[in-house]
């Protein structure tokens, strides 16, 4: 999409939307040659839109801490953290196109609805002209809409559905954290040695469309290694108590546990499991084993001793050794006093990669960062060669196995990378079953 098409696109749907007469909220309207929230002032808004509340939080306070640094950088203080290591130079420390990076903060509560009002609450009355964050994918999902409806961009946080960049992805919308197929795609493998082919896995999965894919995803690449998938059980977001779901396994003949669960329900289901005895188990001739798709520093920290030995995968870790993760790890801690998590290395890397698409691409038009940011490929943000793909507006790059360790040095050094699967593995063609049935669309300018 060239420059000129996207203006011509505003202009069009600016026409139609006057011509027919139709009631629109003034902060989408500022000029017939407008976009929603133009900044037309020395300062730009940002809308940072992550769970404050709910079983997700731990990840929300700690994605905020991350907006709250890359605003910082993005303003030129501090060290300038990833500015410094980030392959493209467009960012200099003086904010977007010169204007002031200033933010506003909603909660998610880990609810869609109260997530879509919180998120219209900034793009309507605070200006925001992006908004980001999320630790659930029912919300992202929810969020994603929105922002295409309101013609603003949403850079997703943390969102792991195979749906948010499949049946549910948007023209406006970027996703730069992995996904549920990617994990079973890295994971698939490494189970096989660890455990053998010859296996009986009981799943108990989140309630929503994160929970979902995971599963399926899960079930895919075991199934294809040879085990058998004993039950499939749903259960509650927040649920606090999982001794229900967690007692049935031990009579059902399985003798895998994967828990397709996150933030405080993964730690709450597993250090249950573990309290339940299963990981002393032998069932069919085998050691029992459970399996956390799906892991972070944070859940880790939480779940304690439970967590050693647990294979999972993740996006990021703050112990890679690239220059990007040191820089980030050093901004961080400095400021935090604690390495970040994935959810935080995610939310900041969306940041800085909305600001420098806003620079190169010389505007604030949502539909100019679309095509600045449509197959682009970077390096520096410590995920090593990443791509947004056009096709779907997700990101491309290797994914990490990790597991527990046994001997951690300290509360926060807790998974050890066993595998770093290369981005080869994990990649998929747009049409794969598993992300079919949505379409892209065409970007909004919104006013």
């Amino acid at each position: 999409m060239s420059k000129s098409n996207f203006t011509r696109r505003g202009l069009l749907k600016t026409g139609a939307v006057a011509g027919a007469g139709l009631a629109v909220p003034t902060i989408f309207t500022s000029s017939a040659w407008g976009f929603t929230n133009e900044p037309k002032g020395s300062t730009v808004t940002l809308g940072f839109n992550v769970p404050q509340t709910g079983a997700y939080a731990d990840e929300g306070a700690d994605e905020l801490r991350a907006y709250m640094l890359a605003v910082e950088h993005l303003n030129g203080e501090g060290d300038g953290g990833m500015l410094n290591t980030f392959s493209s130079k467009a960012l200099k420390g003086n904010g977007i196109l010169g204007k002031k990076v200033e933010y506003v903060t909603g909660d998610t509560q880990t609810k869609s609805d109260a997530a879509r009002a919180s998120a219209k609450s900034m793009i309507e009355k605070d200006g925001a002209i992006m908004i980001t964050g999320g630790s659930s994918s029912g919300v992202a999902i929810a969020v994603q809409s929105l922002c295409q409806e309101a013609g603003v961009i949403f850079m997703a946080g943390l969102t792991h559905s195979n749906d948010t960049t499949g049946k549910d992805k948007k023209r406006n919308g970027f996703r730069h954290f992995f996904n549920a197929y990617m994990s079973g795609a890295a994971l698939g493998p490494v189970l096989g040695k660890a455990y053998g082919t010859d296996r009986k896995a009981y799943h108990l999965t989140a309630d929503y469309t994160w929970g979902y894919t995971q599963e399926a995803s899960m079930k895919a690449f075991t199934e294809k290694l040879g085990w058998e998938t004993v039950a499939t059980v749903k259960t509650p977001v927040g649920a606090g108590d999982f001794s229900s779901y967690i007692a049935p396994v031990l009579n059902s003949g399985a003798d895998v546990l994967i828990l397709n669960h996150y933030g405080r329900d993964m730690v709450n289901s597993l250090t249950q499991a573990i309290q339940f005895g299963l990981k002393d188990k032998v069932v069919n001739g085998k050691q029992f084993e459970i399996v956390v798709p799906l892991f972070s520093r944070l859940m880790a920290q939480g779940a304690g001793d439970a967590i050693k030995g647990i294979l999972g995968s993740t996006n990021w870790h703050w112990s890679l050794p690239d220059e990007g993760t040191k820089a980030f790890v050093k901004s961080f801690g400095t400021k935090y006093g604690f390495p970040p998590s994935q959810a935080a290395h995610t939310c900041y890397v969306q940041t800085l990669l909305y600001a420098d698409a806003v620079e190169r691409a010389g505007s604030f038009n949502p539909c100019a960062v679309v095509e600045a940011l449509e197959g682009y490929k970077f390096d520096g943000l410590g995920n090593g060669p990443t791509e947004y793909r056009a096709d779907d507006h997700q990101c491309f790059k290797d994914v990490l196995v990790v597991r527990g360790k046994e001997q951690p040095t300290s509360k926060y050094d807790l998974l050890e990378v066993v595998e770093v699967t290369p981005r080869a593995q994990v990649e998929y063609e747009p049409d794969n079953p598993f992300f079919a049935g949505g379409e892209l669309g065409e970007c909004n300018p919104g006013a």
